[in-house]
């Protein structure tokens, strides 16, 4: 399973009943019981509710920060969060809960607090405030003040965290899993565990300039090797160029300390960086592979969604298109601004992949599939490069200037010239990936050829 790019709420926790390395037991509780167990614990259930929302608004950001960065995990201990409040949170097992609390917690047990601009909750430092004491974060006795002169939750928690903060409010539910994908990185292997990888080392390069710079984008080639391999050697680890369980964990710690997690300024993984396709916020006037794959995607769920209007595919963002993504936000009840930002890419996106994947095999026809929903390039492999391979394989019996190439499924030099070869010649810009552009154009082309080849052909070049 991939690594969780974006921050959820876990079904469960695991606290261990002590401070860290002590001999005390571990309890796995449900994630809202013990941010209600620790609630009760922390503040009074007769404080004003915006308080009371502040307070637990900031235990459930604390408790996802340790999960979210694997704080625990990655040191290689066995639970999330300890119940020591010289490291975490008051959590008292066993004992009674506040309705008062339980019912602010139902009401708001998946929101957390995260930097405009970043992904994952903060390290939000809190304290009772008796005694002066100053904790470089919100001050419970402090919030009761603010709220009682009639500061929202929100407005509370920026007074102590400051205005460039943000509420995510809906955020996900789902099982907790490690991060460590089960598989060693190496090169020639693609997904969200080797970009979740790759956004981490780029971050570290920062603090070890050593680190070459990699292009976090999934594909596990060259460039992410050597960075690897200097990772390792900085850190005294095997220089294999491969990522295991070791290397992973430790790429993770060294990203939790450059970035000083600990520190409410914490510089967190961008918005822009967390998911696989994400080319940029797209509007009026933009133009490239971004947006043609965009075309792509709106015109596939306009043949199954009449209130989606279809775009043509030139990659032009232009008026047509912006209808286009006007009436897809109108539909689907997102902000209807007519540009394409994480929000609306992701959910367009998601569409296609949900309408793809729930297709019959009869919808295809019998030689091509849709476009996979990512670019293919340099470093991948799988069945979607296979396939490519194989139709230009098929293309360049009648077109000799596109050189054929071992249909291997693996997206190396050969192949890359081969897309390149084929742009060129179809009248495309020639960057060597295939995108949703090319991918069409290049099954489009195959689709004719092999439908009017005469009898007996393999279609894969056999």
């Amino acid at each position: 399973m991939p690594p969780q790019l974006l921050p959820y709420i876990p079904e469960n926790i695991t606290v261990h009943l002590g401070p860290p390395g002590s001999d005390a037991p571990n309890v796995t509780v449900p994630f809202a019981d013990y941010i209600k167990n620790v609630a009760s614990s922390e503040i009074y259930p007769t404080w004003p509710e915006e308080s009371l929302k502040a307070n637990i608004i900031a235990q459930i950001t604390f408790a996802l920060n340790r999960i979210y960065t694997e704080y625990y995990r990655s040191r290689g201990y066995d639970f999330d969060i300890t119940n020591s409040t010289a490291t975490d949170q008051s959590f008292v097992y066993g004992r009674d809960v506040f309705e008062s609390v339980s019912q602010v917690v139902d009401d708001i047990f998946n929101t957390y607090i995260r930097r405009q601009g970043s992904v994952e909750p903060i390290y939000s430092l809190y304290c009772d405030g008796i005694e002066n004491a100053v904790c470089g974060g919100l001050i419970q006795w402090g919030s009761v003040d603010l709220a009682e002169q009639g500061l929202s939750a929100e407005e509370i928690l920026k007074r102590y965290y400051g205005n460039d903060i943000e509420l995510v409010t809906d955020a996900p539910i789902q099982g907790a899993e490690e991060s460590y994908p089960g598989r060693v990185l190496r090169v020639g292997v693609t997904g969200d565990d080797v970009r979740f990888m790759q956004t981490r080392l780029n971050r570290i390069r920062r603090n070890y300039p050593a680190i070459p710079e990699i292009i976090a984008d999934g594909y596990f080639v060259d460039d992410t090797e050597q960075a690897v391999k200097k990772f390792q050697e900085i850190f005294s680890l095997p220089q294999t160029g491969e990522v295991d369980r070791s290397t992973w964990y430790s790429i993770l710690r060294i990203y939790s300390a450059v970035k000083s997690l600990s520190d409410l300024n914490s510089e967190g993984v961008s918005l822009g960086e967390v998911t696989g396709v994400f080319p940029e916020v797209l509007s009026l006037g933009y133009s490239g592979i971004g947006v043609r794959d965009l075309q792509y995607f709106l015109r596939f769920i306009a043949e199954f969604d009449p209130a989606v209007s279809a775009p043509a595919i030139d990659g032009i963002f232009g008026p047509e298109t912006e209808n286009a993504v006007i009436s897809y936000q109108k539909e689907y009840g997102l902000p209807v601004t007519g540009v394409v930002d994480l929000e609306t890419w992701n959910s367009i996106y998601n569409n296609y992949l949900s309408l793809l994947a729930s297709l019959p095999p009869f919808y295809y026809s019998d030689s091509t599939e849709p476009y996979p929903g990512y670019p293919l390039r340099e470093g991948a492999t799988g069945e979607y490069v296979l396939r490519i391979q194989d139709y230009l394989n098929l293309i360049s019996e009648t077109y000799p200037e596109i050189p054929r190439v071992a249909a291997d499924g693996i997206f190396g030099p050969a192949t890359r010239e081969a897309v390149i070869a084929y742009q060129n010649l179809f009248g495309l810009e020639p960057t060597g990936v295939v995108a949703a552009n090319t991918y069409n154009s290049i099954a489009g082309t195959y689709r004719t050829l092999y439908d009017t080849r005469p009898q007996g052909g393999t279609g894969n070049g056999q």
